[in-house]
């Protein structure tokens, strides 16, 4: 439940008075962490409490493409009103998570292999512009950064860990997109890749295959800490599109073929 209870911090002795300026006890100062459900609470909004569960849970496969999401389940649920839920939808639609049908509901989204494509190819240009431009704005550590989440993913692999191999993965290329420096280029980028998952995971799911390109994010990593523009950006685009042929394999039942270039 996204509910919280209210708690009461003890006072030793008598209250501060209303609007006093001087500073609050220390038994009256915060104590919780960030992830405590009163800060998580005091920094978010309800609505968005609720999309970012509900994202979770699609992006997760919990809630799989064309399930249908009424409004009164999703509320009971997660134990809040239907306004919230209301509000919800609508920003997961903005996102491309789900659609909303007059008369009809609201449902996950179904991303046939068309629309993929032409995703993954939209996907690809945004790719290697975004390449490029995080060559010639990346510091060291920024370039740290992103080997770090490849070392995630790596671990991922020799664990079997498939979902924390995706988020390394996701984390890896949103990174890239931020350090690029473009907040339309941001907005646009995510709401591509939450449609690319939706179609990937179906695909994925039926083979049973987790996709492994670590020597290509490294390569990437290495164009992009040595400023090399040109060759992050076209390493990214190769890579996006690799991605797309993998997909098609998967989804004709064949495994994807062995070739220099293999995608996320």
């Amino acid at each position: 439940m996204l509910k919280t209870g209210s708690t009461r911090a003890p006072y030793a002795g008598n209250p501060p008075a209303i609007g006093s300026a001087s500073p609050a006890p220390a038994a009256m100062r915060r104590t919780v962490g960030d992830d405590h459900p009163i800060a998580v609470m005091q920094t978010n909004s309800l609505p968005g409490l609720v999309q970012r569960e509900l994202e979770r849970m699609i992006l997760a496969g919990d809630l799989p493409a064309g399930a249908k999401l009424r409004e009164i389940e999703v509320a009971s649920m997660l134990g809040v009103s239907r306004g919230p839920v209301r509000e919800a939808f609508r920003a997961l639609e903005e996102s491309g998570l789900v659609r909303l049908e007059k008369n009809r509901g609201v449902f996950v989204r179904q991303i046939g292999i068309e629309e993929a494509d032409q995703i993954f190819e939209l996907r690809a240009v945004l790719d290697e512009f975004a390449g490029r431009r995080a060559a010639q704005n990346a510091t060291p550590a920024q370039a740290a950064q992103l080997r770090a989440l490849v070392d995630r993913m790596e671990k991922a692999v020799t664990r079997r860990d498939v979902d924390g191999y995706h988020d390394a993965n996701l984390a890896f290329h949103d990174r890239i997109v931020e350090i690029a420096g473009n907040p339309k280029l941001i907005a646009l980028y995510r709401r591509l890749v939450n449609e690319l998952h939706l179609h990937r995971r179906a695909a994925l799911a039926q083979a049973g295959i987790l996709p492994v390109s670590i020597r290509e994010h490294r390569t990437i990593v290495e164009h992009i800490a040595e400023r090399h523009a040109a060759a992050a950006g076209r390493a990214l685009y190769e890579h996006a599109m690799a991605s797309r042929e993998r997909v098609h394999h998967t989804r004709d039942g064949a495994a994807p073929a062995r070739t220099r270039k293999s995608g996320r």
